[in-house]
């Protein structure tokens, strides 16, 4: 139904497992009676304790607690929000991070609804209090390196908090935006140099907030701009620090309309170049190697712990003000040790690389997160910022004779000669169609022998679904040279019509099978406009398609049958092919008059048009599959299911090209009599 449109990425709000405020009152609304000693009610009560090691222990119970989405609804019920709040200024500072901590996971474990509500019972209040403290008392007083809790932890989980909420809230970014905070964000930016989490974790969030937020704009000044730069050019070359570069890069491109005029050039300029040596790390031969030497360090300390266990007796912490056995017998309650003060990972989320003594798990997740992030935001390069775009397939079949070819550097969707010659210049297409082959095998089965590894495969896969709508966007946007010419384009077309038979898992892939075949949909729209001959079997564009309109999600659909409108339309022109364009249209009717979505059934009707528009093959298969006849059998019934399912269930752009196909449904349907007549 037109040219495919380009992909923005959004990043997403939490996909959380947890419960929602709805869930939660459902709940206690079955609820015969509440159980005044319960766990929650015990926890929450502790937190009014004079004595602050009680406190601090009550915050880190709760915190383990949440991640167990069951247990939320019972501290939610009990005003947990509310209750911790204060604490965030405790006068204990191992207190504060623990309730910083514990707020973090309820926002992360709950849903976005839940973060929805902690903005509105007011926690922003005291959080940005809180950073402003920390903010202050950076430089003040140095935190002696044998403190269980220093200002910067505090900050770190505090900044965390600040990011799981305005990434599911839009009143908690405008509430950021009022109480100007991009300079606490700027201010744990600048200490990446001593403490490398606390900027990670800044620069998370500055990457979120600066995301679409028109309002942000006036904030940033040359003080933000310079921080940002300076961690461009910053040399550190552990992962996490190509990490923060490339969050950097990244809000710099978010922030891009603030950049000053004649500074634009020289920052995309490292920008660019950042994401690009994000691209150049080999993931599949460093995570082998991450993993051994982990497995080295392991035996290493092993054995220097044999050494010093007979010279080295066991120490004991005796708390003060008799609070030992108070929380002890919390600790045996919750029956699990403490991490990282107390505010470990979900249940339902694997936070291994979190975990102390997992610096190599930790290299090498920033690593996938950094080539991740890259290719995020080259896609967002490779976009039109017209908020119409968002909008499905808003070109209808009609209208394609008044766009530009695909490809061509005259597109409306084409990027500026800058950006074009900076991608150029640093080969990211080449880059990205690398990532798009990765994982690689003896990476994934490395990882999947280790447990606390095995949380990666996930995330290689994922950096080649981001790698694949990220070619998608390349070939609508950018001259094709690039990707290796004639022959170059074919191997990728090819190539992308493996990975979809890769494995049977394959095919259980939502977001894999719509990033394969938008980026083969592309391919293929891009082949035939330049004449270039197509080198899938009949077998294989058959099997594709087949898998994809299987698929649950309507965009899978959708491409899988344009695919199969542009062979065949290519097809038809080549003699002999009759047969196969039978199979083609065959298929397409089954669609056409069988899926429950319009937009699916328009596509199909659309693909029937441009395989069947000319040609004596085309001819001669519509009549062996009685095309005509067919398609006056589904007139009135895509009339119908128009009128009476359109309104309400469709957008009024969808509606719009749905009207143009059943127009061109009655000149198709025309044209067939026409030829049937002579």
């Amino acid at each position: 139904m037109g040219k495919a449109k380009n992909n923005k990425f959004k990043r997403p709000r939490f996909s959380a497992e947890g419960l929602s405020v709805n869930a939660v009152k459902e709940v206690l609304e079955n609820e015969d009676e509440v159980e005044a000693d319960s766990p929650a009610a015990e926890l929450l009560e502790k937190l009014q304790s004079p004595c602050a090691d009680v406190r601090e222990c009550a915050c880190a119970s709760i915190s383990r607690m949440v991640q167990q989405s069951q247990t939320i609804p019972s501290f939610l019920q009990r005003d947990a929000v509310r209750r911790l709040g204060p604490l965030l200024l405790d006068s204990c500072v191992a207190v504060r991070e623990t309730a910083a901590g514990a707020l973090r996971n309820l926002s992360a474990c709950g849903s976005p609804e839940v973060c929805e509500d902690m903005v509105r019972q007011d926690i922003l209040t005291p959080l940005i209090t809180l950073l402003r403290e920390c903010c202050s008392g950076f430089d003040v007083n140095p935190s002696p390196k044998n403190l269980k809790s220093t200002v910067e932890d505090v900050a770190n989980e505090a900044i965390n908090l600040l990011w799981n909420l305005c990434e599911n809230s839009s009143q908690a970014v405008s509430l950021f935006n009022k109480a100007g905070l991009l300079d606490v964000l700027v201010l744990c930016l600048e200490r990446h140099e001593q403490k490398v989490e606390l900027a990670l974790s800044a620069a998370q969030c500055l990457h979120t907030v600066t995301e679409e937020n028109a309002e942000l704009l006036g904030s940033v000044n040359v003080a933000v701009l310079s921080a940002l730069e300076a961690v461009l050019l910053s040399t550190h070359p552990d992962m996490q620090h190509t990490l923060l570069r490339t969050l950097a890069a990244g809000s710099l491109w978010n922030l891009k309309n603030s950049i000053p005029v004649g500074r634009q050039a020289q920052t995309l300029s490292a920008l660019v170049a950042t994401l690009s040596a994000s691209l150049d790390l080999d993931g599949a031969a460093l995570i082998p190697d991450l993993l051994q030497a982990e497995a080295a360090r392991h035996a290493n300390d092993a054995a220097h712990a044999g050494d010093q266990r007979a010279e080295s007796p066991e120490e004991h912490h005796h708390l003060a003000n008799g609070a030992e056995e108070e929380m002890e017998e919390m600790e045996e309650e919750e029956g699990e040790e403490r991490v990282n003060g107390g505010h470990t990972a979900r249940k339902n989320k694997d936070f291994s690389d979190l975990l102390p003594g997992k610096e190599e798990l930790r290299e090498a997740t920033a690593l996938l997160l950094s080539q991740q992030t890259s290719l995020e935001v080259i896609v967002n390069m490779c976009c039109s910022d017209d908020p119409s775009d968002d909008e499905w397939e808003e070109m209808s079949s009609g209208d394609e004779s008044e766009a530009c070819e695909v490809g061509s550097l005259q597109s409306p969707l084409c990027l500026s000669a800058e950006v074009h010659s900076a991608l150029i210049h640093h080969c990211i297409p080449q880059k990205v169609l690398k990532k798009a082959e990765f994982p690689s095998p003896a990476a994934v089965d490395a990882c999947g022998r280790n447990s606390s590894w095995k949380s990666l495969i996930k995330k290689m896969h994922r950096v080649q679904c981001r790698a694949l709508t990220c070619l998608h966007n390349i070939l609508a946007t950018m001259d094709t040279e690039p990707l290796g010419g004639v022959a170059g384009l074919q191997m990728v077309a090819q190539h992308l019509a493996s990975l979809v038979f890769s494995s049977a898992e394959v095919l259980k892939e939502e977001e894999f099978l719509e990033a394969v075949t938008s980026a083969l949909r592309s391919l293929l729209q891009i082949m035939a406009s330049k004449n270039i001959p197509q080198c899938m079997s009949p077998q294989q564009l058959m099997g594709v398609c087949e898998a994809a309109t299987r698929c649950d999600v309507m965009s899978v659909r959708v491409n899988a049958l344009a695919i199969l409108g542009i062979t065949g339309s290519t097809l038809a022109k080549e003699t002999g092919s009759a047969d196969t364009l039978q199979m083609i249209g065959t298929a397409l009717l089954s669609v056409a008059s069988k899926d429950s979505n319009l937009v699916v059934c328009g596509e199909a009707l659309d693909a029937l048009f441009d395989v069947f528009a000319d040609g004596a093959e085309a001819e001669k298969a519509a009549r062996n599959i009685h095309l005509l006849a067919a398609l006056k059998a589904l007139q009135p019934v895509f009339k119908s299911k128009l009128r009476k399912e359109g309104k309400g269930n469709y957008s009024p752009e969808q509606l719009c090209v749905l009207d143009n196909i059943k127009v061109n449904l009655r000149r198709f349907i025309g044209y067939l009599e026409t030829l049937k007549k002579n």
